[in-house]
């Protein structure tokens, strides 16, 4: 069973920084992609960002391209968003996400393990 803890959302003014950072919990058998969701009210979740451990492979939504960065530590099981440039479009509940593949910025292509959420609000 894997667990993933989210942490470092919260408010921030548009133009502003945030960096959301998921520990990993568990056994990691195969896991080979880690990533970042959003979801608004009433809406899908949507990917924002996936990291692939076969190569390395990066993807970004392209909402958040040139704002948005995941890094991954492979050594404590961590992987950050650091999300630069905030918009008030960006306000949504941000899930942590770890599959087995990643399908573009989407992690996984069914139900992949998810995060609790945690919340993100940029005003204007």
């Amino acid at each position: 069973q894997l667990q993933l803890v989210e942490s470092g959302g919260g408010s921030v003014q548009a133009g502003g920084s945030l960096r959301l950072s998921c520990v990993s919990y568990g056994l990691m058998y195969g896991v080979n992609c880690m990533g970042w969701s959003r979801q608004y009210p009433g809406k899908e979740r949507e990917g924002v960002a996936s990291i692939s451990h076969d190569g390395g492979s990066i993807h970004y939504a392209d909402s958040v391209k040139g704002r948005f960065t995941i890094s991954e530590n492979r050594a404590s099981n961590t992987v950050y968003l650091q999300m630069d440039s905030l918009k008030p479009e960006d306000t949504a509940t941000y899930y942590c996400a770890a599959d087995s593949v990643c399908m573009g910025p989407q992690v996984g292509s069914g139900d992949p393990y998810w995060g609790q959420g945690i919340q993100v609000t940029v005003s204007s």
